[in-house]
């Protein structure tokens, strides 16, 4: 038997740090994909060390493993979210796009010590062409939102580069205050998201970044820096910082594709699991 699964990376229009709090978020799966093969064998494994053993502690039977990922590593573009849905869904095959999210989270927390939500794996193993996805985090409710021809989206790289557990995510000091306006504020930018124009739609993501630079301090100075110069450039209608924080990507809605900065992002599909016996 071998199992290729190829999975996408993860975008986040607006609703970002809401997850653990029962918030809302607007994201989609990009054109990025890491795809995973496992083929079965008698016994023992072959592949890279890294994944060898992260695909023995998750349970995986004896396989020889290929990995090949376009997917930049702690870019906040979810390349851990990724690796864990594909070995999810290799070791275990397609027992439905939740189970799948639950079992791919659980891989993140016991095996890579990262205390992860569940946006990234929902909306990598939810998306469709064209589409995003709203998140509804106090019930896990999860329902598509075709993205208006009008919005691109474009990621600028900071250059930095980190993993969620050697940060401060979700170890923070924080007050619990600031985490409840955050989220309740930055899901309402989310609702408001879903019916506004590109324009508007601009000044959530700007007013997003506030939020999470001051009131839950997952940015740097260095970040704030970059993200008000992508803010500020022609063609750049709103732009934000990305992801869990501390680094990776900045993403910028565009009017002009031609002079704003960096790589076009396309609204793309969900996680596939192919099974060849």
């Amino acid at each position: 038997m071998r199992r290729i699964a190829t999975v996408p990376a993860r975008a986040n229009i607006i609703g970002e740090h809401t997850d653990h709090r029962g918030g809302l978020a607007l994201p989609f799966a990009t054109q990025h994909r890491l795809t995973l093969t496992a083929s079965e064998r008698e016994q023992g494994f072959t592949g890279k060390e890294e994944i060898t053993s992260l695909w023995k502690a998750a349970g995986g039977w004896p396989a020889d493993l290929e990995l090949v990922s376009e997917i930049p590593v702690g870019a906040g573009m979810s390349s851990s979210a990724a690796l864990c849905v594909a070995l999810a869904l290799c070791i275990k095959g397609d027992r439905g796009q939740m189970e799948t999210c639950l079992e791919a989270q659980r891989i993140e927390h016991e095996l890579m010590e990262s205390p992860c939500g569940l946006l990234d794996q929902i909306a990598i193993t939810h998306a469709s062409e064209n589409h995003a996805v709203t998140i509804d985090f106090s019930d896990l409710s999860v329902t598509p939102f075709r993205i208006p021809e009008g919005w691109k989206f474009k990621i600028i790289d900071t250059g930095i580069r980190r993993h969620l557990k050697d940060t401060e995510y979700g170890r923070s000091n924080v007050s619990e205050n600031d985490w409840e306006k955050h989220v309740n504020e930055e899901s309402e930018r989310v609702r408001e998201a879903i019916s506004c124009d590109s324009i508007r739609l601009g000044e959530l993501l700007n007013q997003s970044h506030i939020s999470l630079s001051q009131r839950i301090r997952v940015s740097t100075p260095e970040i704030d820096n970059q993200v008000e110069t992508v803010q500020s450039t022609k063609g750049v209608l709103g732009a934000r910082l990305m992801g869990g924080g501390f680094g990776g990507m900045i993403l910028a809605l565009v009017d002009n594709q031609l002079e704003a900065p960096g790589d076009l992002i396309m609204p793309s599909q969900s996680a596939v699991l192919q099974e060849i016996v």
